[in-house]
Order: C-alpha cells, then structure tokens, then sequence
C-alpha cells in the first residue's frame, strides 16, 4: 500500500539513513517516534475508510475538509498508522452514505494492549529476532523481570494506571517473555548487561528482589542460549554513560537498535548509528562481570537477602 501514497505521506521509521541501509522490512509496520505500529483492527478500518471514500468520488483532502482532519491525518487512518479520534466515525459516517456501518466498524478497534505505543514496534521485532543484546541502567529488562517486580515498577512511576492498564501492562511483559525459550528455532542469542546498582535497589521491597533473583539464577541456568553479565558499582571507565540501548539482529542477518528514554523511543536503522551502538556494548561486555563472576555474585547478594 506504501507505493499508493500521496507524496509526503509514506510511512517512515526513526533513524535517518533506513532507505540507505535496505529499509525496515515491512513486516515492522509504521511507528518510529510518531504514530504507533498499526493493528489489524487499524489497518482494516482504514481500508474501509478508503474504500467508502473513494466510492463516493472524494479525494482525501475534499474528505478531509468535510470531517475537519488534514489530507495527512486521513492518509495516517487510512493505511491503520493513526487512531481515529472517538467522534471521526460520527462525523464522517453521514458524508460516505450514512449507513451506519463505519460507527460500527469504530467500535472494534483496538491497538496492542499492555504496551508504550513507542516501543511496539522494536517488540514486534524482539519477537522475531535471532540475537538480542541489551544493556540496562535504570530496571532489570523487561524479558527478565518478574510479575511482582513488573507490577512494583509500574507503581513506582507516575502516573499510577488502573488495575485493568497495570494487568495488560504486566501480562503483555510477562508475555514477551516467550522469545527466552530455547524450543525457538532458531533460538535466538541472548546476552544481558545490568547495573549492580539496578539489583541492589531493591525495588519492590526485600521480597521481590529475593524472587527477581531468583528468577535470573534459574534462568541463568536453564537458558543455555542466554548470558547474564553484571556490570559492577564501581567501574571507572565505563562505555554506558549514554544510557540504556538494545540491539537486535533479524532473521535475514540485519541489526536495528533502540533507545529509551522519559516517555519516547526511539528505533534506530542508520547503519553508521548501529555500528557506533556495536562498539560500545562490545566495550560494555568487556568492562562488566564476567557470565561467571556475574552469577557468583548474584548468589551472594541472594544469599545476604
């Protein structure tokens, strides 16, 4: 459907150089830091919307006009890169033949629970992904956390959600987990870096943290395709200052990056970025523990608990 947009309206991903580098493959769907990856729900919708549009003649900006939206916002609904907002289906149902059939159709969108539209998009990706290194300064990565520790994080951060947006948002984290299983084929690589600071926090109280590690001794042990490193408190020379990043490599062999910050993520496809994001955790698995010294050290903060 990208070939048909208007000028100015193809759907694009963050990161500069992503025609250069071979593009983001289709399968990624839009997002990057505007709308949010698309749904089928959207993506049906829109194609409704198209179709009831141009049988009665209109073109987007006339449509667009006529429902108070710019030509762009109608091009965004169309292709299921942009959530209607909750009267578009009133105002725009009398002008394409007033069936009631698009306020129907409203009723059922949806996009993909329990996650930041930020970051849907690199989880679409994580899903598919043969290797996965991440490196975390702030909280133990999402693939690792456990329930009681994923539901003390989300307190922890204003605004405090709801009971129904903390259990989406808890059980959509518990469910990227699968990506872990080494029944995958082929199990994807995995290799985690995390603050010794992030551990001794304690976040959740002495409970939680005793069952987050825990979980990491038994997955330490059990995932013979995942690597535990610790980097500890005191490292003077240290690659991370920057923050938190990811990267993952795809089936077809080529590697996306992602950054995270207050409210915003960013998923990175410029070659030259990518490559200085690679150095850099190359630096960062070599100043931390090693898998080893790592898990040595986690049984001893378990066993001070």
């Amino acid at each position: 459907m990208a070939e048909e947009l208007e000028d100015g309206e193809r759907d694009v991903t963050t990161g500069g150089a992503a025609g250069a580098a071979g593009g983001t493959p289709s399968w990624l769907g839009g997002g990057g830091n505007g709308e949010p990856e698309t749904s089928d729900s959207l993506r049906t919708f829109g194609a409704f919307v198209r179709a009831l549009r141009e049988f009665h003649g209109l073109s987007r900006e006339e449509f667009g006009e006529r429902v108070s939206l710019s030509r762009h916002t109608i091009a965004s609904i169309e292709i299921g890169r942009r959530m209607p907002d909750e009267d578009f289906a009133v105002r725009a149902d009398p002008i394409l033949g007033g069936t009631g059939a698009l306020r129907e159709a409203a009723k059922h969108l949806s996009r993909q629970p329990g996650l930041a539209a930020w970051f849907r998009q690199w989880a679409r990706l994580e899903a598919a992904a043969i290797s996965l290194y991440t490196y975390e300064c702030r909280v133990v990565p999402g693939l690792l956390q456990t329930e009681a520790y994923a539901r003390a994080v989300s307190l922890n951060v204003p605004p405090t959600p709801d009971e129904e947006a903390l259990n989406a948002r808890i059980g959509a984290r518990l469910a990227r987990q699968e990506v872990l299983s080494t029944q995958r084929k082929p199990p994807c690589a995995f290799n985690f870096i995390i603050e010794e600071a992030v551990l001794e926090r304690r976040t959740g109280g002495e409970e939680v943290t005793r069952e987050l590690l825990d979980q990491l001794l038994d997955v330490d042990e059990r995932h013979w395709n995942v690597e535990l490193q610790v980097m500890p408190l005191r490292r003077p020379v240290h690659a991370g200052l920057d923050g938190p990043l990811q990267l993952a490599e795809t089936p077809e062999m080529r590697w996306f990056a992602y950054s995270e910050g207050q409210k915003n993520g960013r998923l990175i496809t410029d070659l030259k970025e990518i490559s200085v994001l690679h150095q850099r955790y190359a630096k960062l698995r070599s100043q931390a523990l090693t898998p080893e010294d790592s898990r040595s050290l986690l049984e001893r903060m378990r066993g001070a608990l």
